[in-house]
């Protein structure tokens, strides 16, 4: 298994391309077992990918950067928060799953493309290597945590009222 990588910003961009490429096999597959089993899969991924992003990355931003992208991401991110609880709730076998899903999904594309067009080149020109490094890593960790703890998805549910604080 090959570490990943630390940098702050390659780091989220890689998981963002993992959770495309997962999105897209939830959309594909095929029976209520393997769609449900790949959707979990994705929500704990997702909610992980949500909390280090909230919990480290943005607040860290914030001390040097505007706050607009970010805010902006936040909103983003309770929209994807309630989805993921409503689509928790749910059986793929259900006729809102797939059309609701397929929401989910175009979401968090636009997101990671927002991300990566807006915040993150103003994240290399603000912060260090050094500092991208130190928030990579410090993400990594959180993200272990959270999943050993298991299915992280389950909190979303108590995450939808409003979005995340700017800390």
């Amino acid at each position: 298994m090959t570490q990943p990588e630390t940098d702050a910003v390659k780091f989220l961009t890689g998981q963002h391309r993992e959770m495309e490429s997962l999105l897209q096999q939830v959309a594909d597959s095929q029976g209520n077992d393997a769609t449900k089993a790949l959707f979990v899969q994705a929500a704990d991924r997702l909610t992980v990918h949500i909390k280090a992003e909230e919990e480290i990355f943005y607040p860290a931003v914030h001390e040097a950067c505007t706050e607009d992208d970010l805010l902006e991401s936040l909103e983003e991110h309770l929209s994807l928060k309630r989805l993921l609880a409503d689509l928790i709730e749910m059986e793929p076998s259900e006729k809102s799953f797939e059309p609701k899903f397929k929401v989910l999904k175009e979401q968090t594309e636009h997101h990671h493309k927002e991300e990566e067009e807006h915040l993150f080149p103003e994240v290399l020109k603000l912060l260090d290597e050094n500092r991208r490094e130190a928030l990579g890593k410090a993400m990594i960790a959180r993200q272990l945590d959270l999943t050993k703890q298991g299915e992280p998805r389950e909190s979303v549910s108590n995450e939808t009222a409003s979005a995340a604080p700017l800390e």
